[in-house]
């Protein structure tokens, strides 16, 4: 079940989305009296997330398996399992899974936790977005458009590697 724009995460909500998915795996109150919630994240092989920010949540994310590469800021950073960032409030920042085998991450939101909470500057997948307006917001979207050339790049090699497999397999019974 997936979470309508406005909504308060539940425990067990998910979706599926063209870059993977998520669960949610925890609501409530932290300390402060703040509302969170956790989610497990799984980042598809050549996936990528749109390049966002968020006016009322912060996030950490501690990779569970696999290697997150991550926009923040306009720096570049990649994760490994047990490694974790923070993304603070109004940081310019998004995932994505450059590797061949699907990334898990945990995400924990702490504020206003809800979709509605999105700024998107880039999308892939064509959702509406707005403009960077900070010199961390262009190198954000600089190194955003860099990844979506990195992507592009893997998933074609990925295809002609798969096709040199197939002439291999068809040499070998000839």
């Amino acid at each position: 079940m997936s979470q309508a724009i406005g909504d308060i995460y539940r425990v067990g909500d998910r979706d599926n989305r063209p870059w993977g998915s998520y669960i949610v795996t925890g609501t409530g109150q932290n300390a402060a009296g703040e509302e969170f919630c956790t989610k497990d994240i799984t980042v598809k092989p050549q996936g990528i997330l749109s390049l966002q920010s968020h006016d009322q949540r912060r996030e950490t994310w501690t990779v569970k398996s696999g290697e997150l590469t991550v926009i923040l800021d306009g720096q570049r950073l990649t994760l490994k399992e047990g490694e974790n960032v923070k993304i603070p409030l109004q940081a310019i920042h998004c995932m994505a899974n450059l590797a061949d085998a699907p990334c898990v991450v945990s995400e924990l939101q702490e504020g206003v936790c809800r979709e509605a909470d999105i700024r998107r500057y880039v999308d892939a997948n064509g959702r509406a977005t707005e403009t960077a307006n900070s010199a961390q917001g262009s190198e954000s979207v600089r190194q955003y458009k860099l990844l979506e050339q990195e992507i592009a790049a893997g998933k074609s090699g990925q295809a002609a590697d798969a096709t040199t497999q197939k002439r291999r397999v068809s040499f070998a019974f000839i």
